[in-house]
């Protein structure tokens, strides 16, 4: 079995909305209602990759996953925070591909500068079909911890679902932070554009 880790490239695109498209489709995972088209999500990949690590996982040549950093606010100020996001073909869950991806983005975001990577998820207190915990339970177990709670954030599916904010702090404060690189300005960029084993 081949597995590797590597930048995204717009030519992915479309497999990679077909792995996001079920999420909106049929989970309150995201909390979008319908699917952004084609040109849409290639755009959505543009803007993060002007900044940001886009990663994807390809075993024996399939594209079983992706994940991403992006910007928590738009204001300069907020520069040193980054919100991670995550998701995997079904047969390609269970893998150990969610924590793999989140080490690889945090390295990438410590090169960048980036102090603190959040991750917004949606939780409910009494699981269904479209939404369970076992995202909290997996940012839990890689360090993070909620810092943000909002009950009855996002209506889907005839249901209320409650939104979180976790953080993990990738580094120390320091007093006069320099203002982070773009990924494709970090030593790391080029070991990812050739493709990353793992």
């Amino acid at each position: 079995m081949t597995s590797i880790i590597r930048l995204a490239r717009l030519e992915d695109a479309e497999e990679l909305l077909a792995i996001y498209t079920p999420y909106v489709k049929d989970t309150a995972i995201s909390f979008e209602y319908q699917a952004p088209s084609l040109e849409d999500f290639r755009q959505r990949m543009q803007t993060i990759n002007q900044t940001y690590p886009y990663l994807v996982a390809e075993i024996n040549g399939e594209l079983v996953g992706y994940a991403y950093a992006c910007t928590f606010h738009q204001r300069e100020a907020y520069q040193w925070l980054a919100e991670l996001a995550i998701y995997l073909a079904p047969h390609a869950q269970g893998l150990g591909l969610g924590r793999l991806f989140y080490e690889h983005l945090e390295n990438c975001l410590t090169a960048q500068g980036v102090l603190a990577a959040l991750a917004c998820i949606a939780t409910t207190e009494e699981p269904d079909a479209y939404l369970n915990n076992n995202s909290q339970e997996f940012h839990e177990h890689l360090g993070y911890h909620v810092v943000g709670h909002f009950k009855e954030a996002g209506f889907k599916f005839g249901h209320w679902y409650d939104m979180k904010w976790l953080k993990k702090k990738l580094a120390d404060n320091p007093e006069h932070p320099q203002p982070i690189l773009p990924f494709y300005k970090t030593d790391l960029y080029q070991s990812y554009y050739n493709k990353t084993r793992f």
